[in-house]
């Protein structure tokens, strides 16, 4: 009788606990879904009150601005084989080829933008914060051999053998790239904030540039009072023929670095210093070609357009 009533007992109990159970368990996904909406809400409501970082668009941008070049002195290698030369002008000295100011501001209102030294940029940021771009950039400089220098020339002209210092004017070698000595690149583009309200006017940022391109001058040179010769400009312009205004004559690479204040929201200001290396193979002068390597030292100041 007694393990009988204890049978029961235990049996009520198991009863009485599983419907217990079935609630519990229904009701505590309920409340931890109550309670996720509950502590959710308040995320939402302040990631909504939040003031958006960056606008909406503006994720490119173009710039012109005005340069300086400084050039290393560097060796100049002449072939012209049916003159009998094949030479070397070591380390040439040479100098850009600036306009004053009044000049720049004249050319830019006749919308003649390549009579300057410009440089132009044109990129696109890759990432929300506006922080990384990928950019096309145009650095129109100029170069000429210093006329009146005196400089190291060695090889051999009309078939003679030549080991002397000469100097270097107008008719025994004038050598320039004009129009110009074009550094035509692709560069990475990073921007840090250093001060003021990020993305808005007053906003000061550092800039850094690394990129590769080609070379792409015009050359104007005489040697030995014989000039070079190259086709119209706007006829036969570019770029393999020997003819052509401008030629594919070799290859750069570069760093630039400075920075970037913004005046309003799309417009800024930027001042850069840019230092490039580049190789130049074949370049026209008189029945030859010349060879060369460049470093060049670059000082920019653009005004800018976000869109």
């Amino acid at each position: 009788m007694h393990k009988r009533f204890s049978k029961h007992l235990i049996w009520a109990a198991l009863f009485s606990f599983v419907p217990y159970s079935m609630v519990q368990a229904e009701n505590i996904p309920a409340a931890q879904q109550v309670g996720a909406t509950e502590s959710a809400a308040p995320q939402e409501s302040s990631a909504e009150n939040q003031p958006a970082l960056i606008s909406d668009g503006k994720n490119w941008y173009f710039s012109w601005g005005y340069s300086r070049q400084y050039y290393k002195p560097s060796d100049i290698h002449v072939t012209q084989p049916g003159l009998g030369n094949n030479f070397t002008v070591h380390q040439a000295k040479a100098t850009d080829f600036h306009t004053n100011i009044p000049e720049t501001l004249d050319s830019i209102a006749k919308f003649n933008f390549f009579a300057p030294q410009e440089n132009i940029r044109i990129g696109r940021f890759m990432d929300a914060e506006k922080t990384f771009a990928i950019e096309f950039s145009l650095d129109h400089s100029k170069y000429n051999t210093n006329i009146g220098q005196t400089a190291l020339v060695t090889g051999t002209k009309n078939n003679l053998p030549i080991n002397q210092n000469m100097v270097l004017d107008k008719q025994s070698f004038d050598y320039a790239l004009h129009n110009g000595l074009n550094h035509i690149m692709l560069n990475a583009v990073w921007l840090h904030h250093l001060y003021g309200p990020k993305q808005k006017p007053g906003d000061l940022e550092s800039i850094s540039r690394v990129g590769a391109g080609i070379l792409l001058p015009h050359a104007v040179n005489t040697i030995d009072g014989n000039k070079n010769q190259v086709g119209p400009k706007w006829v036969n312009s570019c770029c393999l023929s020997s003819d052509d205004w401008w030629q594919l004559n070799g290859w750069t690479v570069g760093v630039e670095v400075g920075v970037r204040y913004r005046l309003t929201q799309s417009v800024y200001l930027e001042a850069t210093l840019k230092e490039a290396y580049g190789e130049l193979r074949k370049v026209p002068v008189y029945q030859g070609t010349a060879d060369q390597v460049i470093w060049m030292t670059e000082g920019v100041l653009s005004v800018g357009y976000l869109f």
